[in-house]
């Protein structure tokens, strides 16, 4: 199952730089959402399935799942959405301004 989500991970991160480098505003955006997802993905990979009882003190000596991994990528999945929310917002409102979203556009150089 690792090695997939691996796979995964790769896919997602060559794609995200594909959008990443891209001339267009909103697919920049796009792209770094998908590297923000591709980044828990493999957090979640690195962290490994773990079975276990809940790791509370006066249990068992049992195995215990660690609720580190999930919490990293909660945070993650809020800091990534109000960072995709911001960023949206910068692109309306230079779209608004402007009237494009193509970044030579916007710097002053003309299509060639």
């Amino acid at each position: 199952m690792e090695q997939l989500m691996m796979v995964l991970i790769g896919i997602l991160v060559s794609v995200a730089t594909y959008l990443i480098l891209s001339r267009n505003m909103i697919r920049v955006i796009i792209g770094t959402a998908v590297l923000s997802h591709a980044v828990n993905l493999l957090i979640m990979a690195v962290g490994g399935l773990k079975k276990g009882n809940v790791p509370l003190i006066g249990h068992e000596e049992e195995p215990f799942t660690d609720a580190l991994p999930q919490a990293l990528i909660l945070t993650a999945i809020v800091i990534s959405f109000a960072t995709t929310a911001l960023l949206l917002v910068l692109a309306y409102r230079t779209y608004k301004t402007s009237g494009s979203d193509d970044f030579k556009e916007l710097r002053g150089m003309p299509d060639e």
